[in-house]
């Protein structure tokens, strides 16, 4: 038998406070990366004094290493289809489907995370390290398999990785070109999805036997 949660008044606006934040966040961190961000901005952004911001997070730091971290982990996760698909090509492909989604879904954090690498990784490092450095290695060792059963060509699997990551990215960060490129305008959602599945099938042709 399942109990209902009811979410008291005081839940319900911490919840509607904190999604402000970050919301806040991300775009001032996207806007300006995390040297040039104010928390100050961020709480005006947020429509909260500086002071409630801090009630939630005591520093800029751990309020950007929160907004880094569920970047990562909306990344680590598009590539559950690894796990989950025996077939090597239908996983692949909706790891590489679900990366370019997420560009599209969320282009801010795709920048934040790309304003951080191309300074060194100061703040999230250890993320990499860690956290990115697990991931890959359990990613790598499926190819791997792929690879010794015939199913994919011989190849260095982090380096298809790095391929995979600057294409579907590329549709987050580099938007302003895309859009200049279009006419002033972003790409459609038929534009997107023809995008979407030439990267899908490019990709896929250069490592299928």
């Amino acid at each position: 038998m399942s109990v209902a949660v009811v979410k008291t008044p005081r839940a319900s606006v911490r919840e509607g406070r904190e999604k402000s934040i970050f919301d806040a966040a991300r775009s001032v961190f996207a806007e300006f990366g995390f040297k040039g961000a104010t928390t100050a901005e961020i709480a005006r952004r947020a429509g909260i004094p500086k002071a409630n911001l801090h009630y939630y997070f005591a520093t800029k730091e751990a309020l950007y290493r929160h907004v880094t971290a569920e970047v990562l982990t909306d990344w680590l996760s598009a590539a559950s289809s690894f796990d989950e698909k025996d077939d090597s090509a239908e996983a692949i492909a909706a790891y590489i489907g679900a990366k370019m989604d997420l560009a599209r879904a969320d282009p801010l954090g795709s920048r934040i995370w790309a304003n951080e690498i191309l300074r060194g990784a100061p703040v999230i490092g250890d993320f990499l390290e860690t956290t990115l450095a697990n991931w890959l290695s359990s990613r790598e060792a499926i190819v791997r398999r792929w690879i010794d059963q015939g199913k994919l060509v011989a190849m260095e699997p982090r380096y298809f990785f790095y391929m995979i990551w600057a294409s579907t990215q590329h549709y987050a960060d580099f938007e302003g070109q895309m859009m200049a490129l279009n006419g002033g305008k972003p790409l459609s959602d038929e534009q997107f999805e023809v995008a979407k599945i030439q990267v899908i099938e490019t990709l896929l042709r250069g490592v299928m036997p």
